[in-house]
């Protein structure tokens, strides 16, 4: 599903140095990975290589067998769009729409007709326990309300990756535990590859496999 293949990435600033360094690693279709590491070590870098929002110095990222280091930036653009699901720390749900032209917006991007994506963003709100809210406004949810419109937006047009980056860092213990629970209740019906970045022992105990990012590369934990 998922291969980096000796992928490497400087990054530059103040104090230029390489964060990745010469990085392979291979994620299954299903299979549910973990990345945790200390802060700055390069966590969200990588997950912005996997998604094609960053381009590594070296090596080769393949997505579903496509090499996306040598495609265009429309070309990754749309693969991006197809493939993959994110879901966010910040939730990022535009609060000028609707909860479920939120959760539509992957689709309505794809191309795909207003009544069509309507219908599939109601089915998945429902799945994530929200269908009665479909009309709200994102402002009138609680967090845990709103990291479930975004795991349903992730999940709505089927990709097969899923890409988590801290999703549960603004919740409290009681609410990221029943988030974390929908998030791989879903993802592992759908059999959908997921890569979880987290600084949490709890969420990455969910995990089938738990890596550590460090100066050497990934690591098992």
């Amino acid at each position: 599903m998922l291969c980096l293949d000796c992928v490497s990435k400087t990054v530059s600033g103040a104090n230029t140095r390489l964060l990745i360094d010469s990085l392979s690693f291979q994620l299954e279709k299903g299979e549910f990975v973990a990345v945790m590491g200390e802060s700055g070590i390069g966590k969200s870098t990588l997950l912005n290589l996997v998604a094609g929002l960053d381009r590594p110095d070296t090596g080769a990222i393949l997505l579903d067998g496509v090499d996306i280091t040598r495609l265009a930036e429309d070309e990754v653009t749309l693969l991006r769009r197809q493939k993959i699901g994110f879901v966010f720390q910040a939730f990022h749900l535009l609060p000028y729409l609707s909860i479920a032209q939120n959760v539509a917006l992957p689709l309505r991007l794809l191309g795909n007709n207003n009544r069509k994506s309507s219908a599939r963003a109601v089915e998945v709100l429902a799945q994530v326990g929200l269908a009665e809210r479909a009309d709200d406004s994102p402002a009138a949810l609680s967090g845990g309300e709103m990291q479930r419109v975004a795991i349903a937006r992730a999940l709505v047009h089927r990709p097969p990756l899923i890409l988590a980056d801290e999703p549960t860092g603004n919740l409290d213990p009681g609410t990221a535990a029943r988030v974390l629970d929908l998030l791989v209740e879903q993802v592992r019906a759908a059999q959908i590859a997921m890569l979880l970045v987290t600084h949490s022992p709890v969420a990455a105990r969910r995990a089938d496999r738990v890596m550590m990012l460090t100066g050497a590369g990934l690591v098992p934990a």
